[in-house]
């Protein structure tokens, strides 16, 4: 099933994403943590994407885990960077006999030595969508898109020209980065629809679990926080360390989700880390969300 069909028949619904373990000895600790998120029932989860190999293999076995496992609707993250038309072919494929109908199509991270050697057959994340929803039509995708704007964006209106170029090639719906600053998603939604787009635009939150991680995510991503919240977390750090910046990081992700859906936000895509603890602290009793 295509996620957008349940998607556009649910209102405030939760999503999760999970990155698989890197070695299979770690298998029963991660399906440990997906089998107590499974009793929230999301609409669907994610699983990221290694750029390549083993990596690679790990998605679509976990991704395929998940869905056989616990019955939830399974979407594998799909990155395009150095990659040749048939190896995509055959991993699609792939993804659809092991019951992955939904892929999130990305560019992925540029990866360091030669640029020139990267681009193969896929120059940006709008080929991929166009050349998934050519050859396999009974595919779900979904792109992302970014609040603050892609780090390489040379600004605002053009990142909104290539969010505007992945959904007029085919994609479903929209997840966004990670943001922290809520107007920067009402302003991104009010933007796109300017543009004519209507797909929905699905926020993504992440919970903030200590001021190291916080620094490392900003400077990766180009994100921005408002000076208000890195200073309660900072006030937080001072008083507690990392475990007062945990409980501070996850009153900040409850309130965001708040903030969120009563903006008109039609769900929220929950970065999970993996950590059902977490996750769990910031949706008990959050009777916004419907799940």
């Amino acid at each position: 099933m295509k996620i957008i069909d349940a998607l556009q028949h649910s209102e405030r619904f939760l999503s999760l994403e999970f990155f698989p373990p890197k070695e299979q000895a770690q298998w029963p600790g991660f399906l440990d943590q997906v089998n107590r998120l499974a009793g929230l029932d999301p609409l669907f989860v994610s699983v990221t994407y290694g750029a390549g190999g083993k990596l690679q293999d790990n998605t679509l076995e976990i991704a395929a885990a998940v869905n056989k496992r616990f019955g939830l609707t399974t979407m594998a993250h799909l990155t395009c960077v150095g990659a040749e038309r048939d190896a995509i072919a055959l991993y699609m494929d792939r993804l659809l006999k092991a019951g992955i109908e939904n892929v999130l199509a990305l560019r992925g991270d540029m990866p360091g030595g030669n640029p020139e050697a990267i681009w193969k057959d896929f120059s940006h994340a709008s080929d991929l969508v166009e050349f998934v929803k050519k050859g396999w039509p009974e595919m779900g995708i979904s792109i992302a898109c970014y609040p603050d704007a892609h780090p390489e964006a040379s600004s605002i209106e053009d990142d909104l020209k290539w969010t505007c170029h992945k959904l007029d090639a085919g994609a479903d719906f929209a997840i966004t980065q990670l943001f922290f600053d809520v107007r920067r998603y009402h302003d991104l939604v009010l933007r796109l629809r300017k543009r004519g787009t209507t797909q929905p635009i699905v926020p993504g939150v992440l919970p903030v679990l200590s001021l190291q991680s916080l620094n490392r995510i900003l400077a990766l991503c180009g994100a921005n926080i408002p000076l208000r919240l890195y200073l309660e977390l900072q006030e937080a750090h001072d008083r507690g360390g990392d475990t007062a910046v945990r409980q501070k990081g996850i009153e900040i992700a409850r309130r965001q989700i708040r903030e969120l859906l009563a903006l008109g936000a039609p769900g929220i895509h929950l970065y999970s880390l993996n950590n059902a603890d977490i996750c769990l602290d910031i949706l008990t009793d959050l009777p916004e969300l419907d799940g």
